[in-house]
């Protein structure tokens, strides 16, 4: 649980964007909820020089512990350069690590062993641990299996040590889970869900998609390809940045219904499609709590869904309250931002049907998501006919959205004939890193056009 007093937590806002109105009988009520985090001031910290700043900030430092997993299976060493890619990479995430932030290095195979500091312990960040880790990192070589879900258990043993509120892991793979079944990894992922958060990536076009996004998922970080080892260096450094601008765990969405009111879904919707639905933990008669992980100085956006009873025109009810929930070690929690969600039943068919431009666009967003991984799928399995309508759809709803990248690379699984259309023909050959970079990063959204 978090352990921050109230001046060092960063200013929360709730925004609730909605079309309240309903027709008479009307029972969906949808609404987007934008969270905003400000005053943390430290995402993207740098010093004068524009290296990644190296000291504490209030609230900051002692209060963070980081754990790196480096792949070292027989794997990463073809080529040889892809071990010493990680090494890089691994040395340039140790030099972004603040002073006083706890840290260890964990080599994972088939079995997770620590190579930084050792028995069992922490470190903590200064110029001289800094050196010391990057040495030890000299003695890491390739060789064995794959076992994911030891890496994540050790890893958690290591962050539980550290009397800290912000656990962070940063995962590289290069290949598939194959010493492990997949409900081994399930289990040390539900194991370690809510206990710390972790950025997974994959390196290499040889590891599975649905394996690394798996994790992310489950331990609410990020997961992306870096499918040229040379570019570890630069995405370690940008994670372990991001990591060092949390300032604040643990912080719940709560969502509170009346008597008769049904959840149908809630989802976050930016700046990725994550569902949250199955995630609730009951905190009391009428509420339920929803994960969102560690926050920085960013914002968020999330789909609420709720089923109303059936009313009369000029009728209005609460259908929803959202609250930020930020939990105490003492089992207390303090409400950091509210917002509602109001359903007004009319006869204004015009009020009524309308739809909400934010909702609209993030049910678009996901359907975008969605897609392109169907495609993907009929790709694979040979339906060429369903790969070509579903990633004809998602070329229509990124050119509809303005989702540039994501139509980016779609350009180079299909040839676009009429985007507005959906119009596209399959391409004949896709490279591997391509198709993959496209499937992990198909859940990454735009928020709504100004």
């Amino acid at each position: 649980m978090a352990n921050f007093s109230k001046s060092t937590v960063p200013q929360f806002s709730v925004e609730v964007y909605q079309n309240e109105y309903l027709p008479e009988g009307g029972r969906e009520v949808n609404a987007i909820v934008t969270v905003t985090s400000t005053g943390g001031g430290t995402t993207g910290r740098r010093s004068l020089t524009g290296a990644p700043a190296a000291t504490a900030l209030p609230g900051q430092g002692p209060n963070a512990a980081v754990v790196i997993m480096v792949d070292c299976s027989g794997s990463m060493d073809y080529p040889p350069t892809k071990m010493r890619n990680a090494r890089d990479a691994t040395s340039a995430a140790i030099d972004t690590l603040r002073d006083g932030v706890a840290f260890a290095v964990v080599a994972g195979t088939h079995v997770a062993k620590e190579v930084y500091p050792g028995n069992g312990a922490l470190a903590v960040a200064d110029a001289a641990t800094r050196a010391e880790a990057k040495n030890a990192l000299r003695k890491l070589s390739a060789g064995g299996g794959t076992a994911i879900g030891t890496w994540l258990g050790l890893t958690d043993r290591l962050l539980a040590s550290a009397d800290v509120s912000i656990r962070h892991g940063i995962l590289l793979t290069d290949g598939r889970n194959e010493h492990e079944t997949p409900e081994d990894l399930r289990a040390a992922l539900d194991a370690c869900a809510g206990r710390f958060t972790c950025d997974a990536r994959g390196v290499g076009t040889d590891w599975v998609v649905k394996e690394v996004t798996g994790i992310a998922s489950a331990m609410l970080g990020t997961a992306d390809i870096v499918a040229d080892p040379a570019g570890l260096a630069a995405d370690f450094t940008e994670m372990m940045e991001n990591a060092m601008g949390k300032e604040v765990a643990d912080v719940a969405l709560r969502l509170w219904t009346p008597v008769g009111v049904e959840i149908k879904f809630v989802k976050q919707v930016a700046p990725t499609v994550e569902e949250l639905t199955e995630r609730r933990t009951q905190a009391n008669t009428r509420a339920g709590d929803y994960p969102t992980g560690s926050w920085g100085d960013e914002s968020r956006d999330y789909h609420v869904c709720v089923q109303v009873p059936e009313a009369g025109v000029g009728q209005e009810m609460l259908a929803a309250r959202v609250s930020l929930i930020l939990p105490a070690a003492d089992g207390t929690s303090q409400v950091l931002s509210q917002g509602l969600v109001r359903a007004v039943w009319t006869d204004d068919m015009v009020a009524s049907t309308s739809i909400n431009p934010q909702v609209a666009h993030y049910t678009g967003q996901a359907e975008l998501a969605q897609v392109i991984q169907q495609g993907l799928e009929a790709r694979k399995s040979g339906d060429f006919d369903g790969a070509t309508a579903k990633l004809g759809r998602a070329v229509q709803l990124a050119a509809d959205s303005g989702n540039a990248d994501t139509a980016k690379l779609l350009s180079k699984v299909v040839d676009v004939v009429d985007a507005a259309t959906g119009t596209v023909r399959l391409k004949a050959k896709v490279a591997d890193a391509d198709e993959m970079t496209l499937e992990t990063r198909s859940t990454k959204t735009v928020r709504v056009k100004k």
